[in-house]
């Protein structure tokens, strides 16, 4: 079904073959090159063709680029309004965003999606992504390689620099070629294909910051919107990018967009050489579900039947150790003499709601009814045009007529503000991720439910069957997915709503700001020395940005760093705000009067003149998921300077630590130090290191113990910082280094 091969590859007459080729005839190698301005070997340096962000992230990314100069947009920038769309929660402040993204589009020359149009990468791949093109995001998800594009989704600061005329900076990443054979099966569908990718790779980080390059005959065998529907999920194998080889398929799809002109025929030379590869045969691929808590979770619906039982205790012991709910409802209480009992279908978002997997569903579900019972089914389209053509086709008809309630244009149940299930419930999901806490829930109230991710076949089946879970192939006459199943594109609705106004700025335009709108704090450069506590100690496998800031209510408060900060870690170490602030308190202090009692018994014998207060987090791999910079920046606003880590999950999450001045600390053994809240790190001398070149440093670390405090030194290191990277913690964040 899926072998993974962690040796060099080369493409060679078609086929792969073991063995080293010339990375320069891959697909992604002259994309790279042409967006690349830096001559440095084994270095990139890039700039985007196109960027776009979401009603989320777009406040702080304007506000960061205005305050470091920013007169205009200067590449093509498209705001889009999918995450706080339903203006639910918090009176005005989300709409208030909206249209201060309206504005901004006027003043500096944007795009403008109003809200329930689009999904930020539906809205993207139908407009801007292109063969050869390469676009970047302020969102994870943000994969567009179906189209040949190079996709990037990085936290907010990264799209800043972009706006101020800068590069996006990294290491040349490993090439891993996706060798596609076969055709999938009736039943079978984009998402099963995508779960098996990330089980296969994300535990042992076989493709951990790498490009994935899809190739082979499989390719032709699927259609665009199955091609995308694979795409968007390999975002959760923790790689960097993906790119697929175009074909006639592409072509068409350009097309019927309005944008033939721009396809350009993308395939690897002979002898193109990869660091890696994955060959999936798609034929072999059954109808999958990923379990809680996480998408590499994941196990053929026919295990998962075979093995209910114990797999779904795997789950009452996560939920108890992870989410530290000690009596949260059992899954073991949903399995019945007919089956296994689901509460919530979804079907939503850029990886669930195309066109092909809606139409698939109606298909499955025309004539039937999901009956009276707890189970219910939402569908959500991903864009205006995929919601008039499944409207002309009757698709939606036939989706209400069996009980589905149809939404709009909406990201929330991706991100836990939508379609919140019931206590103890079960939601199998077509959607991107089932992180804790993803579906709304709230564990530290004494709530708790799950998702589940699994295909919109077998979700449509699930719902045909009344709420008992089943695999699409498990029905007779299954609809099958052709690779060229097009469908009629109509844009009148953008054109009815969207703002075009890309490189035609108007000045004079005022911003408009709403109450919940504020400037970042000032943020001050590092000092000297340092002297940091632990205000939360991690210690799970993996830390996900949702663990270290919440999604769901808490987005509408993203335009307001010190109101978002109050959330920081909040489902997770509940007491990390108090500690924070509790040293930030003192810090305040002994910069302002640093002769004060207070200063002087926090510092102990350290100087207070040369040594800074701070507060760290310690977690042995954070960062995985969302691209959301607030992860990092909430840190930053209660006072956080560094993170001490094992490994970081993604680069993303590292570049906006180091985007919001703190320190990425590696220390591979630090879950034998066994640090817990209160812990105290002494670093003399940080600054005279990022000033010049070293990259480890001899900490001090100050453990409470019983018997009265121990101190003993601990090597910490900061690998690959670059020369602007140094520069930036040193000015105390990128405000204050493009400030300079």
């Amino acid at each position: 079904m899926l072998t993974v091969h962690r040796q060099p590859m080369q493409y060679v007459k078609g086929a792969l073959a073991p063995g080293a080729g010339a990375p320069s005839k891959t697909i992604a190698a002259p994309i790279l090159a042409a967006h690349n301005v830096n001559a440095a070997p084994g270095r990139l340096s890039v700039t985007f063709d196109a960027m776009a962000s979401h009603d989320i992230t777009y406040v702080g990314i304007i506000q960061t680029a205005r305050a470091s100069g920013m007169t205009e947009f200067p590449l093509p920038y498209v705001l889009t309004n999918c995450h706080n769309s339903l203006c639910a929660v918090g009176g005005t402040i989300n709409e208030d965003d909206h249209r201060f993204g309206l504005s901004a589009a006027q003043k500096y020359g944007g795009e403008f999606v109003p809200a329930h149009q689009a999904v930020i990468h539906s809205y993207m791949r139908e407009r801007y992504a292109a063969p050869g093109k390469m676009i970047l995001g302020s969102d994870s998800h943000t994969r567009y390689g179906a189209y040949g594009c190079v996709a990037v989704g990085e936290g907010g600061p990264e799209l800043a620099r972009q706006l101020l005329r800068k590069t996006y900076d990294l290491a040349y990443p490993k090439v891993i070629a996706v060798y596609l054979t076969g055709a999938p099966r009736p039943g079978v569908g984009p998402q099963d294909v995508a779960l098996a990718l990330i089980a296969a790779t994300f535990k042992d980080g076989a493709v951990k910051n790498a490009l994935l390059e899809f190739i082979g005959p499989g390719v032709a065998n699927l259609s665009m919107d199955y091609r995308s529907g694979i795409d968007v999920m390999t975002t959760e194998t923790a790689c960097w990018s993906s790119v697929w080889q175009t074909d006639e398929r592409t072509r068409e799809a350009l097309a019927l967009l309005g944008r033939g002109g721009e396809y350009r025929e993308l395939v690897p030379a002979d002898g193109a050489g990869y660091d890696g590869a994955i060959e999936v045969d798609l034929s072999a691929i059954e109808p999958m579900i990923a379990l809680p808590f996480h998408p590499s979770n994941a196990y053929t619906i026919r295990e998962f039947k075979a093995n209910a039982a114990d797999l779904l205790h795997q789950v009452d012991v996560a939920a108890k150790e992870q989410l530290g709910v000690q009596n949260a409802p059992s899954l073991l209480s949903k399995l019945a003499p007919d089956g296994f009992r689901v509460d919530q279908g979804v079907i939503a978002g850029c990886s669930g709601g195309t066109y092909q997997n809606l139409k698939r569903a109606a298909e499955i579900l025309k004539g039937s009814v999901t009956g009276p019972d707890a189970f219910w089914l939402s569908c959500y389209p991903g864009s205006m045009p995929i919601n008039l053509e499944l409207t002309k086709q009757g698709c939606l008809t036939d989706l209400m007529a069996a009980g589905a309630s149809i939404r709009s244009c909406f990201c929330g149940p991706c991100f836990g503000a939508g379609d919140v299930p019931a206590n103890g419930a079960f939601s199998i999901r077509h959607s991107t991720r089932n992180f804790p806490n993803r579906e709304g829930s709230k564990p530290g109230d004494g709530q708790i439910s799950y998702v589940a991710l699994m295909d919109a076949r077998s979700i449509a089946a699930t719902a045909k069957n009344g709420g008992i879970l089943t695999a699409a192939d498990e029905l007779p006459d299954i609809p099958a997915d052709s690779p060229d199943e097009s469908w009629a594109y109509d844009d009148s609705a953008y054109k009815a709503r969207v703002y075009y106004g890309v490189g035609r700025p108007q000045p004079e335009t005022e911003l408009v700001f709403g109450p919940n709108i504020a400037d970042w704090p000032e943020q001050i450069p590092l000092p000297d020395d340092l002297l940091l506590t632990c205000c939360a100690a991690i210690y799970d496998e993996v830390t996900t940005t949702d663990e270290l800031i919440p999604s769901g209510e808490t987005s509408s408060y993203r335009s307001n760093p010190l109101k978002l900060a109050e959330f920081a870690l909040s489902r997770k170490c509940p007491d990390y705000v108090a500690n924070a602030k509790a040293v930030q308190v003192v810090e305040k202090l002994r910069r302002e009067r640093p002769d004060t009692p207070e200063a002087r018994e926090a510092l102990g014998s350290y100087d207070p003149a040369k040594t800074g207060l701070g507060s760290f987090v310690m977690a042995l791999k954070p960062g995985d998921g969302s691209a959301r910079e607030q992860a990092a920046s909430c840190q930053r606003v209660l006072g956080g300077c560094a993170n001490l880590a094992a490994d970081y999950a993604t680069k993303r999450y590292r570049s906006n630590l180091v985007n919001w001045g703190m320190l990425p600390f590696i220390c591979p053994g630090v879950a034998e130090l066994e640090l817990n809240p209160g812990d105290r790190l002494y670093l003399p001398g940080i600054r005279a290191l990022l000033e010049g070149d070293g990259e480890t440093i001899d900490a001090i670390l100050l453990q409470r113990e019983p018997d009265g405090p121990t101190a003993k030194v601990v090597t910490l290191s900061l690998p690959g910082l670059t020369r602007e990277e140094r520069d930036i913690i040193l000015a105390g964040c990128l405000i204050n280094y493009y400030k300079k």
